[in-house]
Order: C-alpha cells, then sequence, then structure tokens
C-alpha cells in the first residue's frame, strides 16, 4: 500500500524531532528542507540553520517568532514510536529526493544531457539512515578474519608467485591495473588471468575497447587449445573440438567489443544484459583498457588524461564494489617509462591519479628479445593488501601459444595447500566423482582428435565419420 505523507504526518516528524532532539541528531544526515511541504518548509529550514549555527534545536517559541507557525512539542514516547519515526522518515526523504531526482532528470534527457541522470536517481535511491554500527573489533576476532579471507574475498590468479605477492591473490570489489608500454603484452596478461579464473570454474567477461572481439577470441583460443594461431588456421576442426570439450569443465565466458571512449555506464549496461539474458553470474571483469573509458560524471576534455583517469578509475573501482566482481583492467605507460627496467609512479600515462584510486597496480617489462626467450617479468608498483611493493616476479610465455604460467619455483601453492581446512565429508564425495582439470581434458581431446585423424586416414568413409562425430558434438 502506497503511504501518503501529507502535511500532517509532515508536521508530525517536525514535532516529533523538536520534542527529542536525539532523533534529529539521528536523521540530519538525510535531512533536507526541500522535501517539506511549503506550508511548513519554513521550520524545516530554520531548524537545520539554527541547530548548524548553535549546535542544538530551537524551542517552539523561538520557531513561532521566527516563522509564525505554531509547532508544539508532544508527549513523551517509547521505543516503539523511536522506531516508527525513523523507518517513517527514511521512507518519506527516499520517495521525495527521488521524485525531484527523477523531475529534474526529465529536464536533462530534454536537452540531451544523459550523462547525470542515473547519478541522479542513483543516489536518491541509495539514500538511507546510518544504522551499521560497524564491526565490533574484540567481540569474535576468528569469524572476523574469516570473513575478510573467505567471505568473497581473495581469489588465486592462477600465478603462485603473484597469490604470495598479494598474501593470497586479488579481492572483489577492487580495482586491478597492469600497465604496459604499447606491445608490451598488456591484453595477453590480462587474457591469461581470465583463463586462470575460467579453468576454476568462475564466469567473466572479457571487454575489449581496441581489440576486436574475433581477435580476442582468437587469441584465447591459443592459449586453451595450447596451438599457435597458425596451427589453429590449418585444423579449425580440431580446435573446435577442444574448445568445446574445455567449455564443460570451464566456466561461462563472453567476449565483447565496446567502442573507444565508452563510459562506466555503458559497461554497467552490458553487465546487467548478460545477467538477464544469459543467467551468468559473472565473477570478473577484464577491461581493455582504461584509458580508453571516458568517466560518465563530469564532462572532461579527453586531452585532459589526469582529470579523465581520476573519475574513470574511481568509478570503475565503485563499479567492482557494487557488483562484488574481480575487475582487471589496463593503462599505458609514458615513453620515459621505455629504457626503463624498474618502473615507478611517474611512469604511468597520465600520472598519479589512477593509481591513487586503483588498490594494486602492476608494470610489465618484456622486450622482444625477452618474449623469444620465454620469458615475463611484473613488477609491483602498488598494493592496499601486502608489502610487495617493488618486488618482481617472472614468468614463463610460450611465444607459439601466447600463453603465461608460473613454475612456482618456492612451492607456494604447496605451502598454501598445507592451510587449508580438512575436507567435509561433501568434498570427498565431490573429489570421488570423475573430475579433470582443463590441461587433463586437453589431453584427452588431444588423443580423441589423434584417434579420429587415424580413423579417417585408414577407412575412406572417413570424410561422413568426421561430419558424425561433429554433429554428435554440436548436439551436445
Amino acid at each position: 500500500m502506497q503511504k501518503d505523507y501529507n502535511i500532517d504526518v509532515q508536521k508530525l516528524f517536525l514535532q516529533m524531532m523538536l520534542t527529542n532532539a536525539e532523533l534529529y541528531t539521528r536523521v540530519m544526515n538525510i535531512m533536507n528542507p526541500q522535501n517539506f511541504d511549503k506550508s511548513i518548509r519554513p521550520v524545516a529550514e530554520f531548524m537545520v540553520e539554527y541547530s548548524e549555527k548553535y549546535s542544538l534545536l530551537p524551542d517552539s517559541k523561538q520557531i513561532k517568532a521566527t516563522t509564525g507557525i505554531q509547532l508544539d512539542t508532544i508527549d513523551e514516547f517509547g521505543d516503539k514510536h523511536t522506531e516508527w519515526f525513523l523507518e517513517e522518515f527514511e521512507s518519506f526523504t527516499k520517495r521525495q529526493e527521488l521524485e525531484r531526482a527523477i523531475l529534474k532528470s526529465a529536464d536533462l534527457l530534454e536537452k540531451g544531457d544523459f550523462g547525470p541522470v542515473e547519478k541522479l536517481i542513483k543516489e536518491a535511491v541509495q539514500i538511507s539512515l546510518q544504522r551499521d554500527m560497524g564491526t565490533d573489533y574484540f567481540a569474535d576476532p576468528k569469524a572476523r578474519i574469516n570473513k575478510y579471507f573467505n567471505a568473497g574475498g581473495q581469489q588465486s590468479t592462477g600465478w603462485p608467485q603473484m597469490d604470495k605477492l598479494l598474501y593470497g591473490g586479488f579481492s572483489r570489489g577492487e580495482l586491478n591495473i597492469f600497465a604496459g608500454g604499447s606491445g608490451s603484452g598488456k591484453s595477453l596478461v590480462m587474457m591469461n588471468i581470465a583463463l586462470n579464473w575460467l579453468n576454476m570454474g568462475l564466469s567473466g567477461v572479457y571487454i575489449s575497447l581496441e581489440l576486436s572481439e574475433e581477435l580476442t577470441s582468437l587469441r584465447t583460443d591459443a592459449m586453451l587449445t595450447m596451438m599457435s594461431t597458425r596451427d589453429i588456421r590449418k585444423d579449425i576442426d580440431g580446435t573446435e573440438l577442444k574448445v568445446k570439450m574445455a567449455s564443460k569443465k570451464a566456466g561461462k565466458y563472453r567476449v565483447k567489443g565496446l567502442p573507444a571512449q565508452s563510459n562506466v555506464n555503458d559497461i554497467r549496461s552490458y553487465l546487467k544484459e548478460v545477467q538477464i539474458q544469459t543467467g551468468i553470474k559473472v565473477d570478473f571483469v577484464m577491461i581493455d583498457y582504461l584509458d580508453l573509458v571516458m568517466p560518465v560524471s563530469v564532462k572532461v576534455n579527453p586531452n585532459d588524461q589526469f582529470i579523465k583517469d581520476k573519475y574513470v578509475s574511481e568509478e570503475l573501482r565503485n563499479l567492482s564494489k557494487e557488483l562484488g566482481i574481480l575487475m582487471v583492467t589496463a593503462s599505458q605507460l609514458n615513453r620515459s617509462a621505455v629504457e626503463e627496467i624498474e618502473f615507478d609512479h611517474s611512469h604511468i600515462a597520465g600520472g598519479i591519479s589512477k593509481i591513487n584510486t586503483a588498490d594494486n597496480v602492476f608494470g610489465i617489462f618484456t622486450s622482444r628479445s625477452m618474449r623469444e626467450r620465454g620469458k615475463y617479468q611484473i613488477q609491483c608498483m602498488k598494493s592496499r593488501s601486502s608489502t610487495g611493493v617493488g618486488q618482481k616476479i617472472d614468468l614463463e610465455y610460450n611465444i607459439e601459444t601466447m600463453r603465461i604460467t608460473d613454475e612456482d619455483p618456492d612451492g607456494y601453492a604447496d605451502q598454501q595447500a598445507k592451510y587449508r581446512p580438512a575436507p567435509s565429508p561433501n568434498d570427498i564425495m565431490n573429489r570421488l566423482k570423475p573430475q579433470s582439470s582443463v590441461s587433463s581434458t586437453m589431453d584427452a581431446v588431444n588423443k580423441e582428435v589423434e584417434s579420429e585423424n587415424k580413423l579417417i586416414s585408414a577407412n575412406p568413409q572417413g570424410t561422413a565419420l568426421k561430419k558424425l562425430l561433429n554433429t554428435l558434438t554440436k548436439q551436445n
């Protein structure tokens, strides 16, 4: 039932605040005189002005003398009445603010100014009283610590050395940036991490503002099947079979190309459509890359990179926190970083604005000779959750398949396994079920393809057999 906050109800709100100043203190963060009827608005305005100047509320005689409106106190009321007031005043404020935001949005839409509309509506909807008292630090330390590490917290990157540097991996709700020069492999790093997460059963989206969907997907084909793009072109049918077999064990994955200078609202809208139309629960989002995204909240000149990146970084981080996802993006290093072997904040294109906002920032150090030798090096430039700043990790790179892997020389993954809790009966039952990793799946697929080729070469009806196999694969 829709509630009617008529003038009598609004007057009662003011009377209750005047009677019990503590109520006013609890709602002052959402108190807006513009939400009240014009006939009693002067009272609300006077109460706000007086309290801000003198740190207490005026009495009824002062209100009468100043506004000409009689506002009497009421009898003392108990806790139930207090709870009613807090709930109703919050609902009243939210409705009034939303109504005003909608009216203002209509004017903006007529002018073609779409950017601020979502912000206006969102701010109105998110109005609420501060009832969360925060974490009681001493109450339950064990539960508090477990909540940080387990409740949607850190997720392994698939590279044990990086997990060790970050004390476990990336966390949901944070912004992670890989910075590198042109051609350094920023996209390849993000694609490899995305594939690592897919192999762990996570589902996600790769949004490219630079590369086409087809090229991004082809590179992932090479990484997934451990085939070069040259070999893929020679054996498209075999590649298709491998990818389909791998999909049975991996998470769901979408690759989407957006035009350069798209904004965070475009990204948010796409993610909502993915979830609505496909039912995929998005665990991670890769954005390739930050420098090509435009802000929503302000209009800036694209050449003013410092301001642009500041707002884009904040909006991407807010989106990550809002959706509770793993967010990874990339940024350019400037020209001064070309000859450097140690990166610092001054080497980030656009300045320090994006670094201030990001939770983790990594510099990609590589060269043509390093890639030919199968080496990649990543340096931690910033980390909120660890002391890894300045440390470097060396990764293995396969120039044919573009796969970046970690040999884990320190055995970090094995060390972490020792500290995992003992498996529950359900976990044990799940392990007894037939399972395999993507790599083992690839071995099986390779054998299957090899066997198929032998049958085709030995059997004059091989072509028909191959068509039948492809048909069965598609049906499955």
